[in-house]
């Protein structure tokens, strides 16, 4: 692969990689070679969350005309949704330009000039789904190892992972005791690949005890769905609490079933949670370094980057204290009260999708989130099947990246072949979006792609046809 260059279109001013080298088959998957502009996608790439684009166009409108857009002094290259799909991950830095293939293994790869000077942001959700959990975070690692400036984002799979694992084997809190079943069966696929690189030979199992015994370690008790609705009722509504009750039956009835599919007994699984407990948290453990990196959110020039969303309370800390102030927040909660940390604000900023369960972001929060030099948010969390999606909801700029590229997804969502996206924040003053799912790259450029979106809406005006 050779470093950027101009694509042909004259129309579209950006940079793009070119995919290419002597070993074409190392460049998984097929990406695309030219960029349109982010509007070409009609409302396969834009949006506003009640359906009126109008909206959308007067806050674009307002951010440019009060040349609002303040852009990073080097390469941003957004990863989100990674979900244990290490050939996905590499094919995705293989899309940033960010990276070079050297050879046909997976791990084969090195930092291209771009990459030397990018920020390598990892979007969150690196866990489940599969197939390969470690082998990502290995590759993740790989590249932190090359000296690229990456950061580890949180996202709702990653911080419940955490407090699963955390939770097996402590002392009866009917507020935590669900939190290792609330994974269910997408932390099987993790399960299982801890048990075949650790847990093989005959003496595997020595001195994990028995089946009754760890189910009852992994396992909310009967009374728990009596005593958590009481513990809980002081401090979530009564919908979230019916929601949580409805999630975690399902889980009980699915997720021993599951285990054995895979041929784990709940001796297997107990006992590959002591080893993840080995490998995360342990001072010399593999992937010790993996929490220890996670922040909340990232902020630079107009865009923060995080997981989902935000709530009043977090952009209220945000304007007052700043991004710092928001990471340490989370790095204090991360090892503390579970259920203080998953039912709060800062777990709904890796989870929201402005549900009636979620914690609302008034107009109020907007206008701080604002104040704070934040005009648009960069996300994942909402996996789209065509590429990336520019959306205003509660009022709020949102570049949502989330394009569903692991195998386990593509598979569920019915996408073929192999899955790759990254999202690039340029300092030159555009954002690139680059998916397999999409013919061209999306490119962003707040006067063009306004002047575009203007003609788009007014021609679905005239003609009482959405521009598609």
């Amino acid at each position: 692969m050779t470093e950027p260059t101009k694509p042909q279109d004259p129309q579209i001013d950006v940079a793009l990689p070119q995919y290419k080298g002597p070993w074409p088959s190392w460049l998984y998957p097929e990406l695309p070679r030219e960029a349109r502009d982010w509007t070409f996608g009609g409302d396969k790439s834009f949006g506003e969350e009640n359906g009126d684009r109008k909206l959308l166009l007067g806050e674009l409108d307002r951010l440019t005309k009060r040349k609002l857009w303040v852009w990073p002094k080097r390469p941003v290259l957004f990863f989100s949704d990674l979900h244990a799909d290490r050939k996905a991950f590499v094919a995705s830095l293989v899309a940033s330009g960010g990276v070079r293939r050297t050879g046909p293994g997976v791990m084969n790869f090195r930092l291209t000039k771009l990459g030397r000077q990018a920020t390598f942001i990892i979007g969150g959700d690196c866990f489940d789904k599969g197939p390969h959990n470690l082998k990502l975070l290995r590759a993740v690692r790989r590249l932190i190892e090359l000296d690229a400036r990456v950061r580890i984002l949180a996202g709702n799979h990653d911080v419940r992972n955490l407090l699963g694992m955390r939770a097996v084997g402590a002392d009866v809190d009917h507020r935590n005791d669900h939190f290792f079943l609330r994974l269910g069966p997408k932390v099987v696929p993790l399960l299982t690949e801890i048990r075949d690189s650790y847990m093989t030979g005959r003496n595997a199992l020595a001195g994990i005890p028995n089946e009754a015994e760890c189910r009852r370690c992994l396992l909310p008790a009967p009374d728990w769905f009596d005593a958590f609705p009481k513990m809980a009722a002081d401090h979530l509504p009564a919908k979230q609490i019916e929601v949580e009750l409805k999630r975690i039956r399902n889980k009980l009835s699915s997720f021993e079933p599951a285990c054995r599919a895979a041929g784990l007994s709940m001796r297997h699984v107990y006992g590959a949670v002591m080893k993840w407990r080995e490998l995360f948290l342990e001072p010399d453990g593999e992937f010790n370094w993996f929490f220890k990196r996670m922040r909340l959110g990232y902020h630079v020039g107009s865009f923060m980057f995080i997981h989902a969303g935000f709530d009043d309370e977090m952009a209220d800390l945000l304007r007052a204290d700043g991004v710092k102030a928001l990471n340490r927040h989370f790095r204090d909660a991360m090892f503390g009260e579970p259920f203080d940390l998953y039912y709060g604000s800062i777990a709904n900023t890796i989870r929201t999708k402005y549900r009636s369960i979620d914690n609302r972001l008034s107009p109020k929060g907007v206008e701080k989130l604002h104040d704070s030099g934040i005009h648009a948010i960069i996300h994942g969390h909402r996996n789209l099947l065509d590429g990336q999606r520019i959306m205003l909801r509660r009022g709020l700029i949102n570049f949502e990246c989330d394009s569903t590229i692991d195998q386990h997804s593509r598979h569920k969502e019915g996408l073929t072949g192999s899955g790759a996206a990254v999202t690039v924040v340029h300092p030159d003053g555009y954002i690139l979006g680059i998916s397999t799912d999409f013919p061209y790259a999306k490119a962003f450029e707040p006067k063009r792609t306004l002047t575009a979106l203007s003609s788009a809406l007014t021609s679905e005006d005239k003609s009482g046809k959405p521009n598609r």
